[in-house]
């Protein structure tokens, strides 16, 4: 396995720790995921660099890579919706799942015709309005977790509490609008798979 696949998959491993970091709801081990998540989202970048600079792009990491960005996505979301504090809507995570999903799905159906769909400008953007809402969330989150012994801290809490509903809407909104995207630009591709036999 190439150095670049095995840093895609213990992203894989971080989101999981990401996930019952976030839901402890302290200041230290939500200090502690945000950390995780820039370890997280630095690595994102490092394995193509080093996947491109090695010439070592595998199609195991074509399809595994964009899987982990999901898998990092999604267990971030969970976690903030299972926070009653953070009113996070549920009908924007389960959006965002349903369309990741169905990305995935074509994925792999693109993959039975050996064929690899790349990263698309849509696909780029919807990334990363999830990941700034994420990271938005979660500093929104440790703050919350500091105890609250001023007036600044207290302004911030008031001021930012219905920022991760508008945060989450607009991900989940774009999100699907790029996997509508998406399936428009593979149209053809999904059209012949409906029409496979076994």
């Amino acid at each position: 396995m190439t150095i670049a696949n095995r840093i895609t998959l213990s992203r894989l491993g971080l989101s999981v720790i990401l996930f019952f970091l976030i839901v402890q709801e302290t200041l230290f081990f939500n200090s502690l995921a945000l950390f995780i998540l820039i370890i997280a989202t630095v690595s994102d970048y490092i394995d193509g660099k080093i996947a491109k600079s090695t010439n070592t792009v595998t199609r195991f990491g074509a399809i595994v890579d964009p899987f982990a960005d999901k898998v990092l996505v999604m267990s971030c979301f969970l976690a903030f919706a299972s926070i009653k504090g953070l009113n996070i809507p549920h009908w924007g995570i389960f959006l965002i799942i349903v369309r990741e999903l169905a990305i995935s799905t074509l994925r792999v159906l693109a993959a039975f015709q050996n064929y690899v769909l790349k990263a698309e400008a849509a696909g780029k953007f919807k990334t990363l309005t999830q990941f700034i809402s994420i990271y938005m969330i979660l500093i929104i989150l440790v703050i919350k977790s500091v105890e609250p012994s001023s007036e600044i801290l207290l302004g911030i809490v008031t001021k930012t509490k219905n920022f991760p509903y508008y945060l989450t809407s607009i991900s989940a909104i774009i999100t699907i609008t790029s996997g509508i995207i998406y399936v428009f630009n593979h149209y053809k591709m999904l059209k012949t798979s409906w029409g496979e036999k076994k």
